[in-house]
């Protein structure tokens, strides 16, 4: 299976959940969205597994991002996206927090290489649906160059055709995980040079990209964007991504479109039991920068976490927001 990923929305712990995946369909049909970082032991050991697992059908194209180093384990957690409905599984090689290097999983992964090639090989031969790579350039005091070249050699010979790579090294020790997302700079010319090395796998780009321009101008050198939290703080980005990148027009005419197409979805979440707080958190940054679009923020963020709070609080909002035509709505 061949999955267009021009661009992509980075997973984000505690962001890039299924409401949030939901919204962003509201604003692009064609962007690759992830979930968060899932790790083999909440799948396997973990209960309801609709808790970890469970999507619903609007936020396809979906890939789940995967976080372990056991090479059965991964297979087996494969077998399982594949069998719920995913499109792609990821195995996240570029997370540097403490938590999860204590269980080998994440970017101090790029110091195993074989370990991840073992993995890859095994969750290669239990799906049929694509397995994917997402790591730094480096980390710590590993030369860009000649061991992000090794990395990607070793895991490549084991099958994987697809890495999308962080554009800053990793420190393990020495930054936290907030830090290393800011600190060590950026070297795009690093996985440039990477595409042009290995023209044969597919080169996306992830890190610090914030327009579309931006994005376009990558594409030059690489295969694919991904972009992460400017997706997420500014979303009202996303509404250009299919007519800039996939030159058709995107699903929202306007801001209030994409929040009023997104208002099924959220009648049926309530009646699930979520709640709307949990909700339309995602939307905060919707009306960013738009005349009222602080009011609509602070009505949420007073009043959507009150008990027994629904769609009238979410429709409040909303209406404090002057509604501007299609060619105003950018």
């Amino acid at each position: 299976m061949t999955l267009d990923r021009t661009f992509s929305v980075a997973p984000m712990m505690d962001w890039t959940t299924r409401d949030y995946r939901a919204f962003a369909r509201t604003l692009t049909r064609h962007a690759l969205l992830y979930t968060e970082m899932v790790t083999t032991g909440a799948i396997l050991h973990g209960s309801p597994r609709e808790r970890f697992l469970g999507f619903d059908e609007v936020e396809h194209p979906l890939a789940l991002q995967l976080g372990g180093s056991d090479a059965f384990e991964l297979a087996e957690c494969a077998a399982i996206a594949e069998a719920w409905g995913y499109d792609e599984v990821n195995l996240n090689v570029g997370c540097p927090s403490d938590r999860v290097q204590n269980n080998l999983i994440g970017a101090c992964l790029m110091g195993h290489p074989q370990k991840v090639a073992a993995a890859v090989k095994a969750m290669r031969e239990a799906v049929s649906i694509p397995v994917t790579v997402k790591c730094r350039i480096g980390i710590d005091d590993q030369d860009e160059d000649a061991d992000l070249s090794r990395f990607i050699d070793i895991v490549a010979d084991a099958g994987c055709d697809t890495f999308i790579v962080h554009a800053r090294k990793a420190w393990l020790e020495g930054l936290s995980p907030k830090e290393n997302r800011d600190v060590p700079p950026l070297n795009y010319p690093r996985v440039h040079r990477l595409k042009a090395s290995r023209p044969d796998l597919h080169i996306g780009i992830n890190g610090g990209l914030k327009t579309l321009d931006a994005c376009r101008e990558q594409l030059a050198s690489v295969d694919s964007v991904m972009v992460g939290r400017e997706a997420y703080q500014n979303p009202w980005m996303l509404a250009g991504v299919d007519e800039a990148l996939y030159g058709e027009p995107g699903p929202a005419q306007s801001r209030h479109a994409a929040a009023r197409a997104l208002r099924p979805y959220i009648a049926r979440r309530l009646d699930q039991g979520a709640r709307l707080n949990h909700l339309t958190r995602h939307l905060l940054g919707l009306f960013q920068g738009q005349p009222g679009g602080r009011k609509f923020r602070r009505h949420l963020s007073e009043n959507a976490h009150l008990e027994g709070a629904g769609l009238a609080v979410f429709d409040d909002a909303l209406g404090l927001v002057a509604e501007r035509d299609a060619s105003a709505a950018a």
